[in-house]
């Protein structure tokens, strides 16, 4: 019987790290991302073989004789032996695409799960190893995914305690840098383009320190203060996200930003928004935060943020609008050219014409751009000395970033996707010469449009592209009925389960076109939360 101990801690350990991960990945069950992914993902969170030892348990709970207790014993212990050898083969094909981070919370975590299990094991021993403590431990099994979901409710006056002091840490930090000038950048997408560009542009005045990589939650912004703003930084630059109302609002009234840049209104989140309006308002948080004596820089070209400001704005901070479409604006961008090394565009200020190049592809980087340099003009900057950084900025890793792999050019947009930019991802496809391939999972969290959205996304990419590689059999439904109402050949559609495989594929293509250059778009990578068939 302790070979069973054993084997169940074992067992115990290798499905409670896999549910950490899932854990980790929904945000901590931020707006019950976690408990809604398992509603989701029933096959891959409940294993049939696992409710037998509960049953065992139960058959041993009601007759308590020895003879039986031992058989019982050793059969649930080859049972869980079993699923152990299962994990470790799962876990041994599946790399996946964002890696478990050992954090401080998970420490804490883990540290509470087996605390209740070494209280349960305790009393299993105690008690002459009855069935009641088996049927609990069982269920441990059984029900991995919802007995994490329990230690992070137990967790959460642990959690409340460490944010308070670490957000405490922060606001006290940001109180001794009155010098230090505070900018906010949200938009359902763009934001991180935004606000590197933003860095990089304000960057031949300031020193500036944006939020690393896409860390754009209040834990985000509170890592940001503590861990890497300098006293020597002039500029915090904020990415703020959303997935409801109010959370922007409360990153706000944390790091008090004086200026913002709001990049675009569209579809993301939906599943939780509900509906752009609600998005809309959410996104307007930033605006409506900032006192008189601010600055933003809004879009012309998005009747959004025109209508909100007619209709809604509450507050009287200066508005600095950018434009392509709508010449009104006051950073109007004209004469756009684009092709596979990169972008140039005039922009006309106040009836100068400035000429501006960059390595970026794709409209919406023309939008990122002005916004920065229009923020920019209004913090003092140089314009021309802005050009000049625009010239030497680089791709974002993994939104629209060129490069070659293999024998194929590949055209990364790999990080999310989303209506608007995946328009913007086939545009720049459809400017490049030779063999044009998309690879693609489709469009997540876009709520109950969502299949409408990807049946559209199809649509479009039967009109651009000369092959298709869909990930993911179920998922891709949508797009595929797309693409073949699009009149597209279904035999130039590829549905595979697994993204690696579709390097395979690509060389299959070149070798049949070898004389001509084949550029692959990977318009968006799921996180392993949504994957079918792993990496």
């Amino acid at each position: 019987m302790y070979l069973y101990i054993f084997i169940y801690l074992v067992y115990i350990f290798y499905k409670s790290r896999t549910s950490l991960y899932m854990l980790q990945q929904n945000l901590y069950n931020e707006n019950k991302r976690y408990l809604r992914w398992i509603e989701r993902s029933r096959d891959r969170c409940f294993n049939v073989i696992d409710f037998l030892p509960f049953l065992l348990a139960i058959f041993v709970f009601l007759r308590q004789e020895s003879f039986i207790m031992e058989i019982v014993y050793l059969s649930i212990t080859f049972i869980y032996v079993k699923g152990i050898y299962d994990e470790y083969k799962k876990n041994l094909s599946n790399q996946n695409k964002i890696k478990f981070n050992i954090t401080s919370r998970i420490k804490r975590l883990y540290i509470t799960e087996f605390l209740i299990i070494g209280l349960l094991l305790f009393f299993l021993v105690l008690t002459n190893f009855s069935g009641i403590f088996l049927v609990l431990l069982s269920l441990t099994i059984a029900f991995t995914y919802y007995f994490i979901y329990l230690v992070s409710l137990i967790n959460k006056p642990v959690e409340k305690i460490v944010y308070y002091y670490y957000f405490n840490k922060a606001k006290n930090k940001l109180k001794d840098m009155t010098r230090l000038k505070v900018i906010g950048v949200t938009g359902s997408y763009g934001k991180t383009t935004s606000k590197n560009i933003l860095s990089h542009v304000l960057s031949c005045k300031y020193i500036t320190r944006p939020t690393p990589k896409n860390l754009n939650t209040p834990y985000g912004l509170m890592i940001t203060i503590n861990n890497y703003l300098d006293k020597f930084d002039e500029i915090l630059i904020a990415e703020m996200g959303a997935y409801v109302n109010g959370e922007i609002k409360n990153m706000c009234e944390f790091v008090r930003p004086k200026y913002g840049i709001l990049t675009v209104i569209g579809e993301a989140h939906l599943e939780t928004f509900k509906t752009r309006e609600n998005i809309c308002r959410a996104k307007f948080e930033l605006i409506e935060s900032l006192d008189s004596d601010g600055a933003c820089v809004l879009n012309l070209d998005d009747p959004y943020q025109v209508n909100y400001v007619k209709n809604e704005l509450k507050n009287k901070v200066k508005i600095i609008w950018i434009g392509v479409e709508n010449q009104e604006s006051d950073f109007n961008a004209i004469n756009i050219n684009s092709n596979q090394f990169g972008t140039s565009f005039d922009i006309l200020y106040q009836g100068e014409k400035y000429h501006v190049e960059t390595k970026l592809l794709g409209v919406h980087n023309v939008y990122n751009i002005l916004a920065s340099i229009a923020l920019g003009v209004e913090l003092k900057v140089p314009i021309k000395d802005m050009i000049s950084k625009v010239r030497t900025i680089l791709p974002v890793e993994h939104r629209l970033e060129m490069k070659k792999v293999g024998n194929i050019m590949m055209i990364d947009d790999a990080y999310n996707s989303n209506p608007t930019g995946a328009r913007n991802a086939l545009d720049v496809l459809g400017m490049m010469p030779g063999i044009k391939v998309v690879v693609t999972p489709g469009m997540i969290e876009l709520g109950e449009s969502e299949k409408t959205l990807n049946y559209e996304f199809g649509t479009s990419i039967s009109k651009v592209a000369d092959y298709v590689i869909l990930i993911g059999e179920k998922r891709c439904l949508d797009i595929k009925r797309g693409v073949i109402d699009g009149g597209f050949s279904d035999k130039k559609i590829i549905v595979l389960n697994r993204v690696s495989d579709a390097y395979q594929e690509l060389e299959k293509i070149k070798s049949k076109n070898s004389d001509k250059e084949v550029y692959a778009l990977f318009e968006n990578d799921l996180p392993d939360i949504y994957s079918e068939g792993g990496k």
